[in-house]
């Protein structure tokens, strides 16, 4: 006995509809699924993230005769420096400098490090070993500038010597000018 050609065609199209409508349900579900590459681009604020910034490169370990004192704080008995050949500007808009930190017992702390200006953003590259090599930071994340007692020397480095609110960014020229002077001149208070 055979089944009528309608009959067919109305079980294929049940089938059919069926298919369609699994298929309609998984799309709807990959759709709404994050994607990687969406939850890379975008911090959870859904602000787009900036691009991973390159490996950077290190610098030579810095020599007393490039050190350029600055003042952090009238309440420390610690000395900051800079090494002058360190100090950079990058094409994006990065400034990076060694930092040198030394004790009222002489041990010292060296460390290279990066600030966003246009963000209020430090981040730590490598600290200097004793035989005077680096060693790469493993937490190399940028966090927030915070004037706290313990980080003052990095909100006194971003807010009187590498981005003075009233100043575009600077030249390491500039900067190393600023950290000679004690502070930029824009900051002081005329008589």
């Amino acid at each position: 006995m055979s089944v009528p050609t309608t009959a067919r065609f109305r079980s294929a199209a049940v089938r059919l509809r069926a298919v369609a409508t699994r298929a309609c349900w998984l799309l709807a579900v990959v759709l709404a699924w994050p994607s990687t590459a969406l939850t890379e681009s975008y911090d959870p604020d859904g602000e787009p993230r900036p691009a991973p910034e390159a490996e950077v490169e290190l610098p030579a370990f810095p020599r007393s005769e490039n050190l350029v004192p600055f003042t952090v704080s009238a309440t420390t008995n610690n000395q900051f420096l800079i090494d002058s050949a360190s100090l950079s500007v990058g094409s994006d808009g990065v400034t990076r400098y060694v930092l040198v930190i030394v004790s009222p017992s002489g041990a010292r702390n060296v460390s290279y490090e990066g600030m966003k200006c246009a963000t209020g953003e430090r981040r730590l590259y490598a600290l200097g070993r004793s035989d005077e090599t680096w060693a790469r930071a493993r937490n190399d994340r940028w966090v927030r500038i915070t004037n706290s007692t313990l980080n003052r020397h990095h909100a006194a480095l971003f807010s009187e010597y590498f981005c003075p609110i009233t100043v575009v960014q600077q030249t390491p020229e500039q900067m190393l000018e600023t950290l000679r002077r004690g502070g930029h001149a824009a900051l002081r208070v005329r008589p």
